[in-house]
């Protein structure tokens, strides 16, 4: 998928790629969409220029985007399936929900900054995601007009998993988030639920910003 690329982007690109496989993202379709959707659309201003080094940058209303290494392994732990419907909790920059959109049938996006759903649709529309719905709105109480889903993922650390996203989460489905009192102490779960309940498995440390509830003067 590079031969057409200047050399340099194309090294660019297998530089990323290899770095996600050195990190623990092994997933074929995972790394086919994190290849698909540029990280330099979702980064501007002073920090464009480290669009694909593996850290965290800011973004506008004092968000991040979270490194590659951890969005590919969140994605990973998903396990997103072609004719999943997926809610994201925490839009940001959208870059999350452009790699589901490449893996799942449908993505609803929602985060209390409206100025952030706005950049995000920009790009979405951009590149062409128009399985993508991007919502403003507190997502710590889930999208209950469109559940159930089929995979939950929130990008932000709440204390426990939420229980209006936990209810809202299918039979069989997946919900990967980051949970912790603080944010130094935070590990990322996933939490499956079956018929008589969940399960929930830790896969590592992590630091996100809070979730928090209501929405954002911006």
């Amino acid at each position: 998928m590079t031969e057409d690329l200047p050399r340099n982007e194309a090294e660019r690109k297998m530089q990323f790629l290899f770095h996600l496989r050195q990190r623990g993202v092994t997933n074929t379709r995972v790394l086919q969409a994190m290849e698909a959707i540029d990280r330099g659309l979702f980064v501007r201003g002073v920090f464009a220029g480290r669009a694909y080094d593996d850290t965290p940058l800011p973004i506008a209303s004092g968000q991040t985007i979270s490194q590659p290494s951890v969005v590919g392994l969140m994605t990973q732990a998903l396990d997103v399936q072609p004719r999943d419907k997926v809610l994201e909790v925490g839009t940001g920059s959208g870059y999350q929900a452009a790699i589901l959109a490449k893996l799942a049938r449908r993505v609803y996006t929602v985060d209390r900054h409206k100025t952030l759903v706005q950049g995000a649709r920009a790009v979405f529309e951009q590149l062409g995601l128009h399985t993508i719905t991007a919502i403003t709105g507190d997502g710590s109480f889930g999208l209950p007009e469109q559940a159930p889903f089929d995979r939950i993922i929130v990008t932000a650390a709440a204390e426990d998993p939420p229980g209006p996203l936990l209810a809202q989460l299918a039979v069989g489905g997946i919900m990967v988030l980051p949970v912790g009192q603080s944010d130094t102490v935070q590990s990322l779960i996933k939490v499956t639920r079956n018929e008589s309940g969940f399960d929930y498995d830790e896969i590592l440390p992590v630091r996100f910003v809070p979730l928090v509830e209501g929405l954002a003067s911006d």
